[in-house]
């Protein structure tokens, strides 16, 4: 048997830009004398990311999660919103944060986004919304849920948090829906150590986003509505611009770790990867794969804790489902038989180390760790005939 690693292996790592690089914007901070309130830091970042996006509006703010909670305030959003229970917390709890009422679809087993299909029986008379998740990087069905919004009247929001930079058949993926969230926590592939951004369609929204994220201040002396503090300071900014520099480099090496990963886990009974896409079509944000304990001999969770002892730390992404939270029980669409697919595969799925810094030469040992993993119990199960 293989080894355990030195040191931890955790999920992922920050990407961090050239320190002499950022310390060279923080000595432009030092002079502007500015540290927050749209500066000049923050004006470069947005207007950088918009055009690396391909958005046509975009704001930032101080995280995702306020991005997402003050874009579905500024849509104005009454009464149910259709969307997935596999997905961060911070999803639903947006909703909860502007009253609204989750409406949990069961997802894909494929890819696992919302299954497009079952969205349509699920809407009723106070149904405004469907807000959808890329689901680790892999792009919603954007088109046929476009379809059923336009023909129910309803807007249309994605997390993105998973998909910087993705495009879909060569467009934007922000290009799809009202308004898609980006999140840039220092656990993304673009980070701004804390950080988030809101692009949208609607110019007219300009104005409130603008309003919502800093406290409703019209003026000094006007306050127009009831709003929050979500601004991203200067240092939050400025670290963005220097990440969005090595972005790309960062995107290649995790390109190799992806193939390392295909190369050395193919042909290990019940192991599917779920995060197949590349290119312009990835984001790179992770790379997953789903255990199927009758084939491999182990259950994810006994496989996470045996990996735990070679030092090595992926994540049981997004256990446990929203729909289990105390608080949705007892809603009909959390009910255990609606979401079949859902309590199945967050028991099964698995996000794996995956960072530029890991290398080549780790990403090989993790798959071999796997490998014996399965081989071992498999000689044990046979021994025990």
């Amino acid at each position: 048997m293989l080894a355990p690693f030195k040191t931890p292996i955790y999920v992922t790592r920050p990407v961090f830009p050239d320190l002499a690089d950022y310390t060279d914007q923080l000595r432009n901070i030092w002079e502007s004398k500015q540290l927050t309130n749209n500066g000049s830091q923050h004006k470069k970042l947005e207007t950088e990311l918009a055009a690396y996006l391909g958005a046509s509006h975009l704001k930032l703010f101080n995280n995702g999660t306020l991005a997402l909670l003050l874009g579905l305030k500024a849509l104005g959003l009454k009464g149910e919103v259709i969307t997935t229970p596999f997905t961060f917390p911070a999803t639903v709890q947006c909703l909860d944060w502007n009253q609204l009422t989750p409406v949990f679809c069961d997802i894909d087993p494929i890819t696992l986004n919302i299954d497009a299909d079952k969205i349509e029986s699920l809407i009723t008379e106070q149904t405004t919304a469907i807000l959808a998740v890329h689901v680790f990087g892999n792009p919603c069905e954007v088109e046929k849920i476009q379809r059923i919004a336009d023909k129910h009247n309803l807007r249309v929001i994605y997390d993105g948090a998973h998909v910087f930079g993705t495009e879909i058949n060569g467009k934007p993926i922000n290009s799809f829906g009202d308004m898609t969230m980006y999140s840039f926590h220092a656990t993304k592939l673009f980070n701004t150590v804390e950080g988030g951004a809101l692009a949208f369609k609607d110019a007219q929204m300009e104005q409130q986003l603008e309003l919502l994220k800093n406290f409703g201040l019209l003026n000094a002396e006007q306050v127009v509505l009831s709003g929050l503090n979500a601004k991203m300071n200067e240092l939050q900014a400025a670290m963005g611009i220097e990440v969005l520099k090595v972005v790309e480099v960062e995107r290649r090496k995790r390109h190799e770790l992806k193939k390392t990963y295909e190369t050395h886990l193919a042909g290990i009974p019940g192991i599917r990867i779920i995060t197949n896409l590349e290119g312009p079509a990835s984001s790179y944000q992770y790379f997953v794969i789903e255990i199927d304990d009758s084939l491999y001999g182990r259950t994810r969770d006994e496989l996470f804790n045996e990996l735990a002892k070679f030092n090595i730390f992926p994540r049981k992404y997004f256990y446990p489902l929203c729909s289990d939270f105390s608080w949705y029980s007892h809603l009909e669409s959390a009910r255990p038989e609606n979401l079949p697919f859902s309590r199945k595969l967050v028991h099964q799925v698995l996000s794996m180390p995956f960072y530029g810094e890991l290398g080549t030469d780790a990403a090989e040992k993790i798959c071999e760790i796997i490998r014996e993993l399965h081989v071992e119990q498999k000689e044990l199960l046979n021994f025990r005939k």
